[in-house]
């Protein structure tokens, strides 16, 4: 009997990744797009404007909205670009890419493109076209998608290829090919960590996508738990250490919590669909909180280093002021040390 695996969850990791490596996704999806930006300006993220425009309002079929700024190679103009990223069939798909994209060009008043990657299992299922006609007029909309399934037995170029996302792409083929078989999932989780790291690239980049495979193939407690004493032998034996134990442990917090409050939550509501639901629920929060603690932490140590090495040993009141202080204070504190001439002027 196969030993069963949790769910996997797909919003966080394509998020981290559209983010951290924005041209390789338009090159490994979008191609033909990705030859019309000019690369060398970089592209700019406006996800929080996206939010306050009230999008990804379906939580249960849309996986990630991104918006970001380019410029466009020939004219130089600017132009955005909106990317979804579809975890389940939606019949209204279509019609929202619209509006999204017509909203998207109104508020900012210059042109805007809307992509989409299918996530789904569908592979005959390819909404790329929005028609309506009312009354004499006539509503004809055409988009760009990709989809994930196109790749099914093609695992052999997946592998050869050295775009991230081809790892990140057969991560999500193994997931739906295992069926919550923990034994396959470990194998291919194993399998893709070491392609990670063997294939090179910036140390940031690597652990980036790390977290992505860590979270798109989730293991029982046991095997992730075997897959982190193989990852610790692994760099011991290559004198390297890539994912520090600190770290290790922010990953392991957010993933219990996330558990733990997720089958709370489905207790509570007493239907083997609410266990369910609490389960991602539970699991994409304490992941969040895992996360967004480990990085404030290690901020908060980064900055108190920085600070002692240009003013000397601090007093306890700014330690304890650090310890405090939320993600957002420890980068502005950061941003200004350069120009700062005394500790109190850095931590204004």
């Amino acid at each position: 009997m196969p030993n069963p695996a949790p769910p996997a969850r797909y919003d966080l990791p394509w998020k981290a990744a559209l983010t951290q490596a924005f041209r390789a996704f338009m090159s490994f999806f979008f191609p033909e797009l990705c030859t019309q930006i000019d690369w060398s300006k970089r592209p700019r993220f406006r996800d929080k404007e996206l939010a306050s425009m009230g999008f990804g309002d379906a939580p249960d079929v849309v996986v990630a909205d991104k918006l970001v700024e380019v410029f466009l190679r020939d004219s130089g103009e600017p132009m955005l670009i909106h990317v979804e990223v579809q975890a389940q069939q939606d019949a209204s798909l279509a019609r929202r890419i619209v509006v999204y994209n017509f909203r998207i060009s109104d508020e900012y008043k210059r042109p805007a493109t809307s992509l989409v990657l299918l996530a789904d299992d569908d592979p005959n299922w390819r909404p790329h076209v929005f028609q309506k006609k009312d009354l004499g007029m006539t509503v004809d909309v055409s988009f760009p998608i990709a989809k994930l399934l196109d790749d099914v037995g093609r695992e052999d170029a997946l592998l050869a290829s050295r775009n991230p996302f081809a790892l990140l792409k057969l991560a999500h083929l193994r997931t739906r090919q295992a069926c919550h078989d923990a034994d396959k999932l470990y194998a291919a989780k194993w399998e893709l960590t070491i392609l990670l790291y063997q294939r090179g690239g910036s140390k940031r980049r690597i652990l980036v996508f790390f977290r992505v495979i860590n979270w798109m193939i989730a293991l029982p407690e046991l095997y992730q738990e075997r897959y982190w004493r193989a990852i610790r032998l692994w760099e011991k034996e290559r004198n390297m250490e890539w994912i520090s134990p600190l770290e290790q442990s922010f990953i392991d917090k957010g993933w219990r919590k996330g558990m733990k409050e997720g089958l709370k939550t489905g207790r509570e509501e007493g239907l083997e669909q609410g266990v369910k639901k609490g389960l991602e629920q539970g699991l994409e929060q304490g992941l969040e909180q895992g996360l967004e603690q480990g990085r404030t932490e290690g901020a908060a140590v980064l900055l108190e280093r920085l600070l002692t090495r240009r003013f000397g040993p601090l007093p306890k009141a700014v330690r304890n002021k650090l310890a405090k202080a939320s993600l957002e204070q420890l980068t502005a504190w950061s941003d200004a040390l350069p120009e700062a001439r005394s500790l109190k002027q850095a931590l204004e």
